[in-house]
């Protein structure tokens, strides 16, 4: 009896001692590769890098649980801090995330980096915008422009700064030198959006306004526009839209491939102003401009195609335009080298597009078979899609599909005013389709 609890022991012993090793091991090896990311230069292997760990999310979850000691030390150099934080923020775990690039952010303001800021402080603010975390938005960009990094030391400032405009070279003597000032009017902008998104649309537009009483110009004026697009306020949008697109055509400060890409721009988002002010011909004739500027621009031919199909207006025509985006984006997406046949899909949104101008031509049967094409594609499914998926049931009389369709479109609206307003007429068939049963 002794002998087996002896061996017993033995073998737990043993156990131990492997499991030991082995988390040493592991141990050892996150920590060498931690190294010989502080080691990393130049921007080809941090590709590798941020690649390699995207490609292996399960090793990555462990490495940046192990790093995170090490950032908070203030231990990680700026590239390794910066491939963690890219990779947490690939991974959604913008918490982890933020903690790396806050290394980033810290080193970029010592070191008076007009890049490095630029890199941490905008990518954060960026990546907080564009996963709709937008009191985070907000919360980084009100850090940025209250950053000081005036250290109070005369200098000679001669650097170059590409902003919205491009690439601009300055050499100027100055009392003092404020790296974050040159970055402050493109995070304002991005304050200023996030502000909206959070609902906060007033303090959004005296932003703006307090901005334009500094220095009133067409640039601004734009955001002004926006703003007020995403109020509610579309008269008073399509109006400031419309003053700032003669505007630009008229500065000459910029050269006409400048200008044009500015108006190109302002037109496609007025034609969204006009489209929710159900003013079809005044959206038809910016996307009609905008076709004939850019023929091989499938979002223009699918845009336009589904305002007419939306409003009963010239299907037949509207279905060549959305089969012809189908078609150039297909084009487009086959001379990519990451091209593969198996896995590849049209937009969701191309799609829904077509199966609706086939329901309004009552080819609901075509219209069911590409829609259920557009809600596979994950990165489309929204409220609207839904909804024609729901619409398109009605028509043939599969009212209980209808009504599963309805219930998850309303699960995906989001908070923003277009879904909120689909939401209530959704809502309304959903309930009559319920109470006809």
């Amino acid at each position: 009896m002794a002998t087996k609890l002896l061996r017993t022991l033995s073998l737990v012993s043993l156990i131990f001692l492997c499991t030991t090793l082995i988390a040493r091991a592991g141990e050892d090896a996150l920590k060498k590769e931690l190294a010989d990311l502080n080691r990393l230069t130049g921007k080809d292997p941090l590709r590798g890098a941020l690649k390699g760990l995207v490609d292996n999310p399960q090793h990555a979850k462990k490495l940046l649980a192990f790093g995170l000691s090490a950032a908070e030390k203030k231990e990680l150099s700026y590239n390794a801090a910066m491939v963690l934080g890219l990779t947490a923020a690939e991974m959604k775990d913008m918490k982890t995330a933020e903690t790396y690039l806050r290394v980033c952010m810290e080193k970029g303001a010592k070191l008076q980096s007009l890049e490095k800021l630029r890199q941490s402080y905008g990518l954060l603010i960026e990546l907080y915008y564009d996963y709709k975390m937008y009191a985070d938005s907000v919360r980084i960009c009100k850090a940025l422009l209250e950053l000081n990094t005036d250290d109070g030391k005369d200098r000679k400032v001669v650097a170059t700064m590409a902003d919205r405009f491009g690439e601009v070279d300055f050499r100027e003597p100055r009392d003092s030198f404020d790296t974050a000032q040159r970055l402050r009017p493109y995070i304002f902008e991005y304050y200023v959006k996030a502000t909206a998104k959070l609902g906060r649309y007033d303090q959004a537009v005296k932003l703006v306004d307090g901005l334009l009483k500094k220095n009133d110009n067409w640039i601004d004026r734009h955001l002004k526009g926006w703003v007020l697009k995403e109020a509610g306020q579309l008269e008073a949008a399509a109006g400031v839209y419309e003053d700032v697109i003669k505007q630009a055509t008229a500065d000459e400060r910029f050269s006409q491939s400048q200008r044009d890409a500015f108006i190109e721009q302002f037109r496609y988002e007025v034609s969204n102003v006009y489209i929710d002010l159900k003013k079809v011909n005044q959206a038809s004739e910016h996307l009609e401009y905008l076709l004939k500027k850019r023929p091989n621009d499938a979002m223009f031919y699918n845009d336009l195609g589904y305002i007419w199909a939306d409003n009963d207006m010239k299907l037949d025509e509207a279905e060549k335009l959305i089969r012809k985006a189908l078609e150039l984006d297909r084009g487009r997406r086959m001379k990519s080298p990451k091209f593969d046949p198996k896995t590849d899909q049209d937009p969701g949104a191309y799609l829904d597009s077509l199966g609706w101008v086939l329901h309004k031509q009552k080819k609901n049967k075509e219209a069911k078979e590409w829609l259920l094409k557009a809600i596979a594609d994950k990165s489309a499914q929204h409220l609207e899609i839904f909804d024609h998926l729901g619409d398109v049931h009605m028509a043939l009389g599969e009212r209980d599909l209808a009504i599963k369709a309805w219930e998850e479109g309303i699960r995906l609206a989001s908070p923003n005013r277009r879904d909120q307003e689909r939401k209530v007429l959704v809502e309304k068939k959903l309930q009559k389709a319920k109470s006809s049963k």
